[in-house]
């Protein structure tokens, strides 16, 4: 297993036009003018989504759109990544994942944010009849969406209303008109919970949808905070400083004071609007085309020439939204596992494959009788994992989890698979998997099992297992030095 020294993070950005400035400097940003919404950005998406190395893509002009009004793509890819983070580019990927867990889980606490008067979100207020939010150049992403997307790379902000807390969450969004999007909240996420509440009271929930900005805001509104926690104050903890936020003109609510484009307004109890199908992050239309809970938007506010940014997924592969999920959803879930009394938990990888979610890959130093069993199930169950995971294969730290071939490689010589696997049922799933059986979908209930798969040298006779003849990091290194020549293609002087 690589090793990894503590490395200090220095995020060089405070929102996503000072991101934007960096990634050009690094020679990582490309710009197209005049590809259409209806099919050209989509088919960009595809082409350059799931290259580990791929650009950022500006797209502008538009037509349809004001000039100036831009969509950013492939934000998180070559060394971005590191950048994003605020760490040195030389890390990989685990590396950069536990850098993370390092500088800003172990020991982060959130900072509240603060209220300001005013912010760039600011520059332009659209109200009443001015309100039209076809003017953004939202792509149909897939070619059998339902229609367009003006929500992929957005999170929204909604208040317990008996509670009082805020939270942040991903909820995908469907243009529908002019003063109406989709929102698309599953079972059990925050802002479904807020929703139950405030419909149980007859009231309408106020929601502000972000659209673009500070990356980590977005980043950190697809993770899963604990219950009660305002994932913006996390970010705020993340920085070492408040974040600014103004509130909104309508409904009172907080959202950053430097975002791109927030929709303001209400999600009420008696309204829905078929919504998708969309091209899910597990590669399938499974969700289909449904009745789902509206945004009325009330006021639309952003900034000079905005920026949408595009994070739809592509599925079926690695894409950009699995390769940021993976990176920090491996550090939470180890976090979660240290926090939990898991001793000596190694390395954790949410495989990429499976959209960040399905496959985990846990190394650890076995130190007692069932000590894979118990990682396994903490793995499954922890709170940033419970949802829609479906394997978690645990296995001894001399295995690279973040390699799929050496994790398989272990799964395939380590287990016998009637003795090796065990099974959670009931486990909570995703409407996106398309696995979910027609009467479960029908009848609301989104349970499926998790395997739990011990690939470790079982502990009563780990001393008798046969020694692997892969070779030591040392002897990896030599051969390296030593012939790595013939691998460039070059002739050894």
């Amino acid at each position: 297993m690589p090793e990894r020294r503590n490395v200090e993070a220095r995020i060089a950005y405070d929102d996503l036009r000072e991101w934007l400035a960096r990634a050009e400097l690094l020679g990582e940003v490309r710009n197209v003018k005049g590809a259409s919404w209806q099919e050209d950005i989509g088919l960009a998406a595809e082409a350059i989504l799931r290259a580990e190395n791929g650009p950022c893509v500006v797209f502008d002009e538009v037509p349809g759109s004001p000039k100036g009004f831009r969509v950013l793509l492939n934000m998180f890819a070559g060394v971005r990544r590191n950048m994003t983070l605020g760490f040195p580019d030389h890390l990989s990927k685990w590396e950069l994942s536990d850098a993370f867990r390092e500088a800003y889980l172990k020991d982060n606490k959130p900072i509240p944010h603060e209220i300001v008067e005013d912010g760039p979100v600011f520059e332009n207020i659209v109200t009443g009849d001015a309100i039209d939010v076809t003017k953004f150049p939202s792509p149909v992403w897939h070619e059998l969406d339902g229609g367009r997307y003006i929500g992929t790379g957005t999170y929204s902000i909604t208040r317990d209303p008996e509670e009082n807390w805020l939270n942040a969450g991903a909820y995908r969004a469907m243009v529908h008109d002019k003063t109406s999007v989709g929102m698309l909240m599953a079972a059990g996420h925050h802002a479904a919970l807020h929703a139950e509440k405030y419909f149980k009271r007859g009231e309408p929930m106020p929601v502000a949808m972000v659209l673009g900005g500070d990356p980590l805001c977005f980043f950190y509104g697809g993770l899963e905070a604990p219950y009660g926690v305002f994932e913006i104050d996390v970010v705020g903890g993340l920085r070492g400083k408040p974040m600014k936020m103004v509130k909104g003109k309508v409904t009172g609510l907080p959202f950053p004071a430097d975002a791109e484009i927030v929709l303001e307004g209400y999600v009420t109890p008696d309204k829905r609007v078929v919504e998708g199908p969309f091209g899910e992050w597990t590669g399938h239309y499974a969700g289909g085309a449904k009745p789902c809970t509206v945004l009325d938007v009330k006021a639309i506010y952003h900034r000079n020439d905005p920026i949408l940014l595009g994070v739809p997924p592509m599925g079926g592969g690695p894409d950009e939204m699995a390769r940021y999920r993976a990176v920090m959803r491996s550090a939470t879930i180890k976090q979660n596992m240290t926090n939990a009394g898991v001793p000596e938990v190694q390395q954790v990888w949410c495989h990429e494959i499976g959209g960040a979610r399905m496959f985990h890959g846990i190394s650890i130093k076995q130190r007692y009788p069932g000590h894979a069993v118990q990682a396994g199930h903490i793995a499954a169950q922890c709170g940033a994992s419970a949802y829609a995971s479906k394997y978690i294969v645990v296995v001894d730290d001399d295995v690279d989890v973040t390699n799929l071939d050496h994790l398989l490689w272990a799964m395939l010589t380590r287990t016998d698979p009637k003795e090796s696997i065990q099974f959670i049922e009931g486990s909570w799933d995703s409407p996106a998997d398309p696995r979910l059986t027609p009467e479960k979908r029908a009848k609301g209930d989104m349970t499926h099992s998790v395997a739990i798969i011990d690939a470790c040298r079982p502990w009563s006779w780990r001393d008798k297992f046969p020694p692997a003849n892969t070779p030591s990091a040392e002897t990896t290194r030599k051969a390296r030095e030593k012939f790595g020549w013939l691998l460039d293609g070059k002739t050894k002087g």
